[in-house]
């Protein structure tokens, strides 16, 4: 439009205002091309010459990236401002508004799916593979304190009680199988063979009198033996139930503070690792265990799918009904989130100037002229139209000089 004004009053040029008009689009035209020029070269070389101080963006990219990182990680992205941001998001809501809006359908679907997803990522030949991974995987870990731990949980839930309990009424209720107690006669014979080689002369004779005359019955041993044990499993204030809960009780101190008993644990564990016996037994679980799981996934009623969904449908329910339950998860969720920013923020510049410096030189070109390219050509608009103004008022200036 400039150079068309221009040729329109070049023939008038001659009169005060063909000159006047001429003059502004000739500093229009200038103006469009000084503008274009400065644009262009902040991209790429202006006509592809090799002007200096042009291809600014290209030219300069590493130092750019790096600048980019340390502005956004280190002044805007700073460590109080992520966790001010952090609290201000009503996580408690958030929890609450998605687990209100999930079906129990929902859950099926996402539970069906990621269940056969680890199926999948487990194929069927692991053999060899499994035990060397968790060898070197347990290799370092130190059991003893995880035991510590899991005892002490154990016994502030009450777990170990009831464990007792329930282990002392299945053995009883297992002692009524008449393999079962054979077998265990089986072993008594065997106890008190080698008890007897190892006594003396005397205790022995009393010993053999006693089997002679019956007082040694093997099948009443085993029946007080189970009901011992049935009084173990129905008296909460039964003595060997009591000294059974002290040892449990007394169990996690042993396992920090004893170093005795800390090698054996470790011991019985290195044992386990490099026992062939236990790599099979744990292929053939993992094995069977993933037959089992394919199968049973395979049905429109798994029970694996079931279970997994019955408890995620509790705690979904939860979620929506106790604002206590909400409030500790926000909390918690928080303090975590804070814990991340407060190891991680230091990273955050360099992670922003890698993913800049990912784009590269000709994709950073094109993000900025794909998001700024419309303002740039008003850029070029802009110095045509200031341009023009400013020739219009220096060739007036110029008029009015030659009137005086």
């Amino acid at each position: 439009m400039a150079a068309v004004l221009a040729l329109g009053a070049f023939p008038f040029r001659s009169t005060w205002w063909g000159g006047w008009i001429l003059a502004i689009a000739e500093a229009g035209i200038v103006g469009g091309l000084a503008d274009w020029f400065a644009v262009t070269a902040i991209f790429r070389r202006p006509l592809g010459l090799p002007i200096p101080h042009t291809a600014l963006i290209p030219a300069n990219w590493e130092l750019m990236a790096s600048r980019v990182g340390m502005m956004v990680g280190g002044r805007i992205l700073t460590r109080d401002y992520v966790l001010g941001e952090i609290a201000h998001v009503d996580l408690a809501g958030l929890l609450a508004r998605g687990a209100g809006r999930l079906t129990r359908e929902d859950l099926e679907t996402a539970t069906r799916a990621a269940l056969g997803w680890i199926l999948e990522q487990v194929p069927p030949p692991m053999g060899t593979d499994l035990l060397p991974r968790l060898r070197t995987v347990l290799a370092d870990w130190q059991l003893a304190p995880t035991l510590a731990r899991a005892v002490e949980t154990a016994h502030e839930h009450g777990w170990d009680t009831r464990a007792i309990e329930a282990l002392a009424g299945a053995l009883a209720e297992a002692l009524d199988r008449p393999e079962l107690r054979a077998a265990l006669g089986e072993v008594v014979d065997d106890l008190l063979t080698r008890y007897r080689e190892r006594m003396t002369a005397g205790p022995r004779l009393w010993l053999t009198l006693a089997d002679v005359l019956g007082l040694l019955d093997r099948g009443r041993l085993v029946t007080a033996l189970q009901g011992g044990l049935a009084a173990v499993a129905c008296d909460p204030s039964h003595p060997i139930r009591r000294q059974l809960a002290d040892a449990i009780r007394a169990l996690p101190g042993r396992l920090l503070t004893d170093d005795t008993l800390r090698a054996r644990v470790e011991g019985v564990k290195d044992e386990l690792l490099s026992s062939p016996v236990v790599g099979r037994l744990l292929e053939e679980a993992v094995d069977a265990l993933r037959v089992s799981l394919v199968a049973d996934l395979a049905r429109t009623d798994s029970a694996a799918v079931a279970w997994t969904v019955d408890r995620l449908e509790r705690a979904r329910r939860t979620v929506v009904t106790d604002a206590a339950v909400r409030a500790a998860l926000d909390e918690w969720i928080k303090a975590r989130a804070g814990e991340l920013v407060d190891r991680y923020h230091d990273r955050v510049p360099v992670f922003i100037e890698n993913g800049v410096r990912a784009l590269g030189a000709e994709g950073a070109v094109r993000l900025i002229e794909e998001h700024a390219g419309d303002d740039l050509q008003y850029i070029r608009v802009n110095g045509t139209v200031v341009g023009g103004l400013a020739g219009g008022v220096l060739y007036a200036l110029h008029l009015l000089a030659g009137f005086w």
